[in-house]
């Protein structure tokens, strides 16, 4: 599973949000700003099967491991989400792993994919607790992909017309707010990894991994740690 294929992946974001946009365009329905760009789905499936494919590599069948359909799972707060990829393993659930990604609007949507990845994990811990997915610990993995711009990467300055900013997010640029957000997801244990790159649509352009701790790398290592700990118990 190496570095090229993930940047491969990337590319194919790009490509496919590119595509769905045109689709669009010549269709006559247009949505307004970048929306149009996503509404058609399968931007991020070259990464989910990427990652799919560590789970099948270590031996679990195809039929554990679902992306693109069948990927609702039932939570605390409501009856059921979709994640991008979910793997089932002894009538448990094994892994479930979100894709996230943001392109412009990043003062619009910042706030609401904080509370996104937020909200899901803790309506499936909560899920646990009471029950819904089996005996066995899940796995959660988040992923975000923000676009390489000068809007996300200038200072952002705050407010505090009552209380101080933590001082690690004050005036920090989109990249960074994500940076630290991925990584406090995963110190707060309500991911068990988290990756977070950056990248344009320009396809010469460079994959930024901000964060040693946050890079594909690392995500990976991950994924296979808690695929091969699934096998071991079943020895």
């Amino acid at each position: 599973m190496n570095q090229k294929r993930f940047e491969a992946a990337v590319r194919d974001y790009w490509r496919v949000r590119t595509s769905q946009q045109q689709k669009q365009v010549m269709s006559g329905k247009v949505d307004e700003g970048t929306r149009g760009a996503v509404t058609g789905g399968a931007h991020m499936d070259s990464m989910a099967k990427l990652m799919a494919e560590i789970f099948l590599d270590a031996g679990f069948p195809a039929r554990s491991i679902s992306r693109s359909s069948a990927v609702e799972l039932p939570g605390y707060f409501r009856p059921e989400k979709k994640w991008d990829l979910v793997v089932v393993h002894e009538g448990s659930l094994a892994a479930a792993i979100e894709f996230k990604s943001q392109v412009g609007s990043f003062g619009n949507n910042y706030n609401n994919r904080v509370e996104e990845g937020i909200g899901n994990a803790v309506d499936v811990w909560t899920g646990y607790r009471e029950g819904l997915f089996g005996e066995s610990r899940p796995w959660l993995g988040y992923l975000m992909l923000l676009e390489e711009a000068p809007k996300s990467t200038a200072p952002v300055k705050n407010r505090e017309p009552f209380f101080k900013v933590d001082p690690e997010l004050k005036n920090a640029s989109y990249k960074k707010r994500y940076e630290i957000y991925c990584r406090r997801l995963v110190r707060e244990r309500l991911y068990d990894a988290a990756c977070f790159l950056t990248s344009s649509a320009d396809p010469t352009s460079k994959i930024h991994e901000p964060a040693a701790d946050l890079s594909f790398a690392t995500f990976m290592a991950a994924i296979r740690a808690r695929a091969a700990a699934l096998l071991i118990t079943d020895r």
